[in-house]
């Protein structure tokens, strides 16, 4: 019971000495004037260890920071008593910059001690505990302590800086704007491909709405070119494009911004023309995010599901943003929504194991005075799938559904019953289109979305996140592409407009930053976290989670070493600016260097922590 108690003491300790030390860092940085930092030319401290700052007894230590009395090396440690917080003072060894020797510099000032130090012991030295507002820095070193997620964390000033004048006192002037977006999100999302009058392709990914068109514009693929609607706070999950072919509706999930406040599920309508945003519809009305959007037949509704438990369903005015009807949907997902093309009162849904049929009727002239009734469709002796994920309205107002079984079922718009099936694939359907049937290059993945282009030509979305164009005579071929799963490795060639990437789904992609389009790729096997290039560009070295790491040619791609180091995920690899040596770090708590030779001989390793980060100092001996 005693040692609980004390535990809890302890963190209740612990977490007051981070608020304290945060509190005494954003007070340092606010208020305290800037001072000069030590010369190269004046010797530096011991490299002996104290339990604690001594000075002489008789005279107060001035050091390069002035009235805090430390030496050049103390960095401040924070102990928590009561209400007050003191600053227990400790010389510690710091890797300073060549050039700066470690000795004691001379005391000066008179004989007073500095404020807040006692005494403690005789002889010709005492330590000193000096109670203090802010914390204290370490000038040889040059270095800071904080925490960070709750570690301890020491920084060091960079060795050029010779005074705190020099720090840049503001965010750097440079601004950036999106050029480019790759990939496109079709593992896990629908209803996400459409085709507007404009002859553009819109598509999202993440929080960004790619308008992109495959020819006439800048840069990509054949001389297309992009832009995006940034309107969003957090990822899009689906889009409607009115029947003007000009307007745009898209939908967000929930989520949380950059100060941790939560980030409510909305859907604007924008114009895809200018790119603003014509109407906000429903923010507050949605849980958890919107999972499908879908305009009546003359674009003046809106009709909208939601991700909470009970699948709201909603109809809105588009040109006023009012709720006209809402009603639970059902307990099941709902995957896909539209009304009819002739009669603008009736909504279909299907999802889970359901065909919906929605009558909604008044509601036009008084916001949530609308209602909604549903029937049901009725599969009769026809196998209930498990999902149906799409469905498509044909002329006479019928329509197909696709689903999970491979099916295509003919609805009657009356009956609310299947009237024809026919068996059209072995997998899942994911996505109807009303022309003939074609063929997809296996590699690039199912398809999910289809959208008519101009004439003959198709482009399909597929689960594998690749937009292809083309037509079925001719076939497809990729206007984008990109990973499939979280990315985690990024670099960039040394001198070409290239960069590689690698990620969980086990691709090596090397992009061609002109042209907007991947150059090639190739299957590790294993998930890719870190990679570099050498300064040379003729080698690029990837690290995976295994523990190995790869050298390949970037020219052959082929594999020229193969070097497994511990068993634990490597964090990070850096070639060194001149090229002579590789440093890998990883979380088995080691840090190893190669000289890069062709036998790849280990040179040495060093270091006791998870390493997250690595860089080279200028001059390839030291590592940082």
């Amino acid at each position: 019971q005693s040692l609980s108690q004390r535990l809890q003491v302890q963190e209740k300790e612990m977490e007051l000495v981070k608020a304290a030390l945060a509190e005494a860092l954003r007070l340092l940085r606010l208020h305290a004037p800037p001072s000069p930092l030590q010369d190269p030319d004046t010797p530096a401290p011991t490299r002996d260890r104290y339990a604690c700052c001594h000075t002489p007894s008789s005279s107060s230590f001035q050091g390069p920071l002035g009235a805090s009395g430390l030496p050049p090396t103390c960095g401040p440690s924070l102990v928590s008593r009561g209400t007050q917080t003191e600053t227990e003072v400790e010389t510690e060894p710091s890797p300073g910059p060549p050039g700066l020797s470690n000795g004691p510099p001379a005391p000066q000032g008179g004989s007073e001690e500095p404020s807040g130090t006692q005494s403690e012991g005789g002889g010709s030295s005492s330590s000193c505990r000096v109670v203090v507002d802010t914390p204290l820095f370490s000038v040889e070193g040059i270095s800071v302590k904080m925490f960070l997620r709750g570690r301890p964390i020491t920084m060091y000033i960079p060795s050029g800086i010779r005074s705190l004048e020099e720090l840049p006192s503001g965010p750097p002037p440079e601004t950036l704007s999106l050029d480019w977006v790759y990939g496109y999100r079709g593992r896990d999302s629908r209803s996400n491909l459409f085709v507007l009058r404009s002859g553009e392709v819109v598509y999202f990914i993440a929080c960004v709405v790619v308008l992109y068109r495959p020819e006439g514009g800048p840069g990509g693929p054949g001389g297309g070119g992009q832009r995006h609607y940034r309107g969003h706070t957090d990822c899009v999950r689906c889009l409607a494009v009115h029947p003007d072919g000009v307007r745009v509706a898209s939908g967000q999930t929930a989520g949380v911004d950059k100060d941790g406040k939560p980030l409510q599920p909305v859907v604007h309508v924008w114009d895809s023309e200018t790119l603003l945003k014509l109407q906000e519809i429903g923010l507050g009305a949605f849980e958890r995010g919107v999972g499908a959007l879908a305009f009546s037949d003359q674009g003046a509704f809106l009709c909208v599901v939601d991700d909470s438990n009970e699948h709201m369903l909603s109809v809105w005015d588009c040109s006023r943003g009012t709720k006209l009807a809402e009603i639970k949907s059902t307990n099941d997902s709902v995957l896909a929504v539209g009304f009819s093309p002739r009669d603008s009162s009736c909504i279909v849904t299907s999802g889970k194991s359901h065909v919906h049929f929605w009558n909604w009727s008044g509601g036009t002239g008084v916001p949530g005075n609308g209602t909604l009734t549903r029937k049901q469709g009725v599969f009769g002796k026809y196998k209930k799938p498990k999902f149906i994920p799409c469905f498509v309205f044909l002329p006479d107002g019928d329509i197909l559904t696709g689903d999970s079984e491979g099916n295509i079922l003919t609805w009657g718009r009356k009956t609310y019953g299947i009237v024809a099936q026919a068996h059209a694939h072995e997998g899942s359907i994911f996505a109807l289109c009303l022309r003939r049937d074609g063929t997809i290059p296996e590699h690039f993945g199912a398809v999910r979305a289809i959208a008519e282009g101009l004439g003959s030509e198709l482009l399909v979305g597929t689960t594998k996140n690749a937009l292809l164009r083309g037509d079925l005579a001719q076939g497809f071929s990729p206007v984008i592409q990109g990973h499939t799963d979280e990315l985690w490795g990024l670099c960039t060639h040394p001198f070409q407009n290239r960069f590689l990437t690698c990620g969980h789904d086990r691709q090596l992609c090397l992009w061609d930053g002109e042209g907007h389009a991947l150059a090639w790729s190739i299957d590790l096997k294993e998930t890719g976290l870190c990679a570099d290039f050498h300064p040379s560009g003729a080698v690029v070295a990837v690290g995976l989670n295994t523990g190995r790491w790869l050298v390949l040619d970037t020219e052959t791609r082929e594999i020229v070493s193969d070097i497994t180091d511990g068993n634990e995920q490597l964090s990070v690899v850096r070639y060194s600016p001149d090229g002579l040596y590789l440093a890998i770090g990883s979380h088995d708590n080691m840090i190893y260097i190669y000289s890069v030779s062709s036998d790849g001989a280990k040179s040495s390793r060093f270091g006791r922590c998870v390493v997250r980060k690595l860089g080279w100092r200028v001059g390839h001996s030291h590592s940082r």
